[in-house]
């Protein structure tokens, strides 16, 4: 949809919707007083903590500290992206979502060419289910009867056929009044410009819909049913279907458990629906290409663990490396990776066959975790009795440990590194610590002073865990109070840093004027499950010590020192502004002369 679910909109749904029933009818609720209690459902936990208030209309744990409302609670449990989770509490109350900009005539074609799309697909969806269903549908249905699948999960997962017609569906779908065009731009035909012709991209194949993670059809898959290659063709990038990002099964597993622990990562669509067949329902597939970390990022959002199965052959293992490299940057504490490698000649739809589901499930539980996969992989090969081998091992284990983010799992990595190498640990931290950065500004403390509404110096905040940056202290006065976002100057180029923070303070502002909030708990809610949620997460946990009537001023100071900063020019911008004059022959004058080699004498 168009811009941003307005602040008004949340305050009204918020006031209508009740807390306690919409947990209630996911947790077993008992009255206790004006209050209603049970066993929470973010931590294990034998006699009740958990408590629902109806007069103050929020959820509290008193053992693990979980919080917050009707929004947060359906964010939490069902694992839902905050637009979603207001998506579903409005469809609960018979309401319709607004969005600022809805009236933008560009925005409403925006809107309308995407639902368009949607339907389009649910239309072929159901298309490619009546096929199979039909007499030119029998090779397929006994392929698949032969692949063990019960109606029961060919239902499940909408799976269909794709007649042996060149316009099969091209027809159908023109007969409903799809204009070709359209259904060349969703991926359902193939365009030759040469010839000007069109024509069914999937064909003679069991059709498998990719679903979003509220099961709406975004594309497909096609896997054909004897050697023809490709064995796989799946949708290509279109408006609604971004391959790097979808996950063939997510829909399903979810469908099938709400409270996942762990998903396994597999190859193909045949693997995910064949586990299913004997009941592992956690199995989900990347669409034809390695697992990205906006898959990850979406996975890591449902569940604290994740299993990457993959053949035991040398390619099976390239690609678990590959899988390394992106997974390291997420392992965020309290995450986990774990490497399953089949016996060669299997993939998970033969060996759960052969060895039936609690052989399976076994080897998922016992896969490799990922630390042991890293120091594995990195003495492959390698004579580790060798000094100089042991040196390359050390350096590519400290690569890939680089990668990791600040935490406890990176501490005990580098332990383990100490230990396997006899190279103390804090030789390792000192290979790892940043090089100190030239800076030409004096320390933030030193050079800026923020000021309250008289002109006096705000006093100076007590530290706490370390001191912030300048570009952190705006992010966390916009964090702690949203309103301020009404001062900011309209244009954003005083943050136009390249550095993170300035990078979300710009997104922030950008959310905050869009949607008009005012709450810093659906400001954190719109980021919730990224590492820029933790980022604003941490900001709104660390306490502002600058009193209340001094925010807007230190602000305004903040602002004030950026600009600034935006609009004077560097040491070097400054030379070469005054060698570009000499080159084009102006002459500068003595003071300028004298500028010049102050300028050229600081640099030396």
């Amino acid at each position: 949809m168009a811009g941003q679910i307005p602040q008004r909109f949340i305050d009204d749904l918020l006031a209508r919707v009740d807390v306690v029933e919409v947990v209630g009818e996911r947790v077993k609720l008992k009255k206790a007083g004006r209050n209603h209690s049970g066993l929470c459902p973010f931590h294990q936990e034998k006699s009740p903590s958990f408590t629902v208030s109806a007069d103050k209309q929020f959820y509290h744990c008193f053992g693990c500290g979980a919080h917050g409302n009707a929004l947060r609670f359906l964010m939490e449990y069902d694992k839902l992206r905050f637009p979603e989770a207001v998506e579903q509490l409005a469809s609960r109350m018979g309401m319709e979502v607004p969005r600022e900009g809805a009236d933008d005539p560009r925005a409403q074609a925006r809107e309308k060419k995407r639902k368009e799309g949607v339907n389009l697909l649910e239309m072929s969806a159901s298309y490619f289910r009546e096929r199979l269903k039909m007499p030119e549908g029998k090779a397929a249905r006994e392929y698949l009867e032969g692949r063990g699948l019960s109606d029961e999960v060919r239902e499940t997962f909408g799976i269909g056929y794709a007649p042996a017609q060149w316009e099969a569906l091209k027809r159908h779908l023109g007969s409903q009044g799809v204009d070709e065009s359209v259904q060349i731009e969703y991926g359902l035909l193939v365009h030759h410009e040469d010839s000007g012709r069109s024509y069914d991209r999937f064909r003679d194949r069991v059709v498998f819909p990719i679903r979003d993670i509220r099961g709406r059809t975004l594309g497909f898959g096609g896997r054909v049913m004897g050697d023809a290659k490709p064995k796989y063709l799946n949708s290509p990038e279109t408006p609604v279907f971004h391959k790097g990002r979808e996950l063939y099964g997510l829909y399903e597993a979810r469908q099938a458990n709400h409270r996942l622990e762990r998903l396994l990562i597999v190859e193909g669509y045949m693997d995910v629906v064949a586990l299913a067949q004997f009941g592992i329902r956690n199995a989900v597939a990347t669409l034809g290409t390695a697992t990205t970390a906006d898959h990850l990022r979406r996975l890591f959002r449902l569940v604290s663990e994740v299993v990457f199965c993959f053949d035991g052959d040398k390619a099976g293992r390239q690609a678990a490396a590959r899988a390394l490299e992106t997974v390291l940057p997420e392992m965020i504490d309290g995450r986990q990776a774990r490497f399953l490698f089949l016996p060669e000649g299997e993939d998970p739809d033969s060996l759960v066959r052969k060895e039936g589901t609690e052989a399976f499930e076994d080897r998922v539980t016992c896969a490799s975790p990922l630390s042991e996969f890293l120091f594995e992989h990195a003495a492959q090969g390698r004579d580790l009795a060798q000094l100089e081998s042991r040196e390359r091992y050390a350096s590519q284990v400290l690569a890939a440990i680089e990668k990791l983010p600040q935490g406890v799992l990176k501490s005990l990595m580098l332990t383990e590194l100490s230990r396997r190498t006899g190279v103390e640990q804090s030789r390792f931290e000192a290979l790892l610590a940043p090089a100190p950065e030239d800076n030409d500004f004096a320390p933030v403390d030193e050079f800026f002073e923020p000021v309250v509404e008289d002109g006096e110096p705000a006093p100076r905040p007590r530290r706490s865990g370390g001191a912030l940056g300048l570009m952190a202290r705006t992010l966390q006065l916009l964090v702690h109070e949203p309103r301020l976002v009404e001062r900011l100057p309209e244009s954003l180029d005083w943050c136009g840093g390249q550095d993170e923070d300035a990078r979300l303070c710009r997104e922030v502002i950008t959310l905050l004027r869009a949607g008009g909030y005012s709450s810093a708990q659906v400001l954190l809610m719109h980021f919730h499950g990224s590492e820029d949620g933790e980022r604003l997460a941490a900001l709104a946990r660390r306490e502002l010590l600058i009193p209340v009537a001094a925010r807007a001023a230190e602000l305004d100071g903040l602002v004030s020192y950026f600009q600034r900063a935006s609009q004077t020019p560097s040491r070097q911008e400054e030379i070469d502004a005054l060698l570009r004059r000499q080159q084009f022959g102006e002459r500068l004058s003595s003071e300028e002369r004298g500028r010049l080699m102050e300028l050229l004498a600081a640099g030396r």
